[in-house]
């Protein structure tokens, strides 16, 4: 008896995330469209997953494979499916490389080579840890300058066609008040004052015409910037959070603390009974401003020796 192909449509919902997991997880989900469900087989399954890997990374593609297998677990537990074809061991596994991270130094001769405009955006992705999607979505009502805080409600990533879609941050744990170190202060406050649309839920960050952010547009200045200060061509924006990430953990912030920080999420038993709360996030705050405020007086008194001994 022929039985019921398997159909992307309706077999199964993907989370949000970025735009290319998402088109992965969407050819995950139809790779085998138009087939039997007893035409999926392991080989048929070994190839693809080749595919994907020549085609993009391998983290979306394990990502891809824990999907494709889930669906067609669904169809075993149906009676549609005798076993499940997927068996390639460790394939949902993720196993990224190691992501780049940017010094102090580096991260500020960005800001410097990005321009007046940009700077702010890159600071706050390094040193308040923020994604790409959450900076384009802050407003004026986000800021808190007495407090010297942001307020992370919403994100707004851009898909590959170009449109945005605003609504929850990446996770649940994205909804979250981030606490400046007190050096970004002036640096906040003169954005505001110069760039950011001046209506009360103006955003912060807009281009020279005054559009809404655009990765294409900052993705041109960021490569050319990147460029400049020799950076590796693989250094994504989204890599100046480790930046913050590593200082924030050398001020001996716990681990709830950092991942409140970042946004993140994560469902292991042993942080239930780790907690965050304001005065922790903004001990951690000071702590970095400490630390960036100490080692900029380091690189200050090396650049004055370096000029005497010359």
């Amino acid at each position: 008896m022929t039985r019921p192909p398997l159909r992307a449509g309706g077999c199964a919902s993907v989370g949000q995330g970025s735009s290319q997991q998402l088109v992965e997880r969407r050819r995950a989900a139809s790779a085998r469209r138009g087939q039997d469900l007893d035409e999926i087989t392991s080989p048929s399954i070994r190839t693809w997953r080749a595919e994907r890997l020549k085609a993009t990374g391998s983290t979306t593609v394990a990502k891809s494979y824990r999907l494709m297998k889930a669906i067609l677990q669904t169809a075993v537990d149906d009676d549609l499916l005798r076993t499940n074809p997927c068996r390639i061991k460790g394939a949902g596994k993720e196993e990224a490389d190691e992501r780049p991270t940017a010094t102090i130094e580096q991260v500020f001769d960005l800001a410097e080579a990005m321009g007046p405009r940009w700077r702010l955006m890159v600071l706050l992705g390094a040193f308040a840890c923020l994604r790409p999607e959450e900076l384009a979505e802050l407003r004026r009502h986000s800021v808190d300058l007495d407090e010297c805080s942001l307020h992370v409600t919403q994100a707004s990533p851009e898909l590959t066609n170009g449109r945005r879609v605003t609504g929850d941050p990446k996770s649940r744990a994205g909804k979250r008040t981030v606490y400046l170190p007190d050096f970004l202060l002036p640096e906040l406050r003169r954005h505001l004052q110069w760039f950011a649309e001046k209506e009360r839920d103006g955003l912060i960050f807009v281009g020279e015409k005054g559009a809404p952010f655009r990765r294409s547009t900052f993705g041109r200045k960021w490569r050319k910037a990147r460029a400049k200060v020799c950076m590796p061509g693989h250094f994504r924006f989204y890599d100046l959070r480790h930046t913050g990430n590593t200082l924030a953990a050398d001020t001996g912030a716990k681990l709830k603390d950092l991942m409140v920080r970042a946004g993140q999420s994560s469902e292991r038993a042993q942080l239930i009974y780790q907690h965050s709360t304001a005065k922790h996030q903004q001990k951690l705050a000071q702590g970095i401003d400490v630390e960036m405020r100490a080692r900029l007086r380091e690189a200050s008194r090396g650049a004055q020796r370096g000029a005497r001994e010359a």
